[in-house]
């Protein structure tokens, strides 16, 4: 055990070693667009003033722009954000499937807004934005989900052969009081106990590692078979305090963008950086130019005046009787207006950076529903591509990991018989998803409007399904799949309707044989007489 222990914490070391670039740089960034979370290399007390840097909101208030918006496109609370489907589409189309699926997307939305994901899925939002890379631990605590956002400072990462993050090591420090109740006074190393006993709130030094399992009986379910392989350690005796295992990364870990051979992700924030620093700097110059123009420093010749110089309001300054020397301004040259056109060029490389321009494209209220769809599909050729990475880095194994953590807590309802053995897919009916469907959506619709002036020529409709028509351009549209009727209620609909159709057929025809009869029968009687 303690060559064990030994390997992980070297293993740690090594990556914490490959990371001493990295913290440089994610301070500086820190500090001038997230300063809240400016605490890498260098450390504060609480409550300390962290804006010193400082001296114009562009970057700020970009970063809450971008952050806010990958919320709301990707993960918004106010509505349903993704659908669970199967990958067999005929398996799709059955009532019960279909009804079992959608229940289960719905306990998990359901699971998702109950839980305190919305707050911390936002500060992954904003760490990417900033530093390029964010980490979310989620679990099961008491039948509810959990979301633990991570400092950057506090993680270190590594990737499997074809780049997908496999291994977290977390240090992070916690009060000793909390350390005994997370793994009970047994359980915590003997320094922790002394701790704990004299200065409960002091703090420890714990390593948490998580890493695939190498050696593993896949027969057995216990936490030391499982794929991913849990320890924490005491780092100030090198103690294993708990050992245990994950059936599923419980980390999630995206990066908005990535070098190639890099495994920490890079931002936008990084693009805008030099920027920054350079706005903040002609900021405070031109500041202090102003203070200049409206207090300049004064000319003051050296003999004749009799007092200090009073420069406020009302001062009196005396000189010699007879004198022709007088104060005056020193003309400092400073040129405002090239100084604030310098700025607005450095502001909008800025937004730039932080696509401010494609979230804040405007529209007229007049505007139809091709233009709408033109005007979104624009938007998504810029910031799409990039918010691909984002749906499978982060997207996908989060909502693998809360599937599972619920399947395993039996909170779903039992499954059809029919779904034993399929694969469950997801679907992303979020906002930026419709976006990107409005393309197909936008072709469909001139495709009809080249095809119907021809259908009285042509059997065009002999080519089109008109229930598939129906699903691709309400799936398109983002209508939620529990306001349409299920395949089952609308053949029974258009059953019904036959039938109805056929009875009132068949009622014509008998009042027409009736009509007929006493027709025939008043044609006998005319003859009769």
């Amino acid at each position: 055990m303690e060559d064990y222990v030994k390997a992980l914490v070297k293993r740690f070391e090594h990556i914490q070693a490959q990371r001493d670039n990295w913290d440089t740089h994610y301070q500086e960034l820190g500090d001038y667009m997230l300063p809240r979370k400016a605490d890498i290399v260098k450390k504060r007390s609480r409550g300390e003033k962290r804006m010193e840097f400082i001296y114009d909101g562009t970057a700020l208030q970009a970063v809450d722009l971008l952050s806010a918006s990958l919320h709301g496109m990707l993960t918004s609370g106010a509505s349903p954000w993704f659908h669970l489907d199967v990958k067999d589409t005929e398996l799709n189309r059955d009532d019960d499937v279909r009804e079992w699926l959608q229940d289960t997307s719905m306990r998990m939305i359901r699971a998702f807004n109950q839980s305190n994901f919305e707050t911390e899925v936002h500060e992954l939002y904003v760490d990417l934005v900033v530093f390029g890379t964010g980490c979310m631990f989620v679990e099961m605590d008491k039948g509810q989900i959990r979301c633990s956002t991570r400092h950057i400072s506090e993680f270190y990462v590594q990737e499997d052969q074809y780049g997908i993050v496999d291994t977290v090591f977390r240090k992070y420090h916690i009060s000793a009081v909390a350390a005994v109740q997370r793994f009970g006074i047994d359980g915590v190393s003997d320094h922790i106990k002394k701790v704990y006993e004299k200065t409960p709130d002091e703090q420890v030094e714990l390593l948490h590692c998580v890493t695939p399992r190498v050696e593993r009986d896949i027969r057995k379910r216990d936490s030391k078979n499982m794929p991913y392989m849990s320890v924490h350690i005491c780092m100030q005796t090198k103690m294993v305090m708990s050992e245990g295992g994950f059936e599923e990364l419980p980390y999630v870990v995206p990066r908005f963008l990535k070098a190639t051979g890099e495994v920490m992700g890079r931002s936008p924030a990084m693009v805008a950086l030099p920027d920054v620093k350079m706005l903040n700097l002609m900021s405070k110059t031109i500041i202090q130019a102003a203070q200049k123009m409206i207090d300049p420093p004064l000319l003051v010749p050296d003999d004749g005046f009799l007092l200090p110089i009073r420069t406020q309001p009302g001062g009196l300054n005396f000189y010699r009787a007879g004198s022709r020397d007088t104060i005056t301004p020193l003309n400092t040259g400073a040129n405002i207006p090239i100084g604030l056109s310098m700025e607005d060029q450095r502001r909008q490389a800025i937004r730039s950076a932080f696509y401010v321009d494609q979230l804040l494209v405007g529209g007229s209220p007049n505007m139809t529903a091709t233009e709408v769809i033109q005007r979104q599909e624009e938007r998504m050729r810029v910031i799409g591509p990039v918010l691909g990475r984002l749906m499978n880095e982060m997207l996908r194994p989060l909502i693998d990991r809360v599937f599972a953590l619920m399947l395993r807590e039996n909170m779903f309802a039992p499954p059809p018989e029919i779904l034993q053995g399929q694969d469950v897919d997801i679907e992303y009916v979020s906002p930026l998803a419709r976006a990107q469907k409005s393309s197909s959506l936008n072709n469909t619709l001139k495709a009809l409007e080249v095809l119907m002036p021809l259908s009285q020529a042509l059997p065009v409709g002999d080519h089109i399904d008109p229930d598939g028509l129906v699903r691709h351009i309400t799936d398109a549209l983002g209508v939620p799949k529990t306001t349409l009727k299920s395949q089952r209620e609308v053949n029974q609909v258009r059953q019904q309707r036959q039938e109805m159709q056929q009875q009132m057929a068949e009622r014509e025809a008998l009042s027409q044989d009736v009509a007929d009869t006493a027709q025939a029968a008043q044609a006998v009687r005319m003859v009769q007489k």
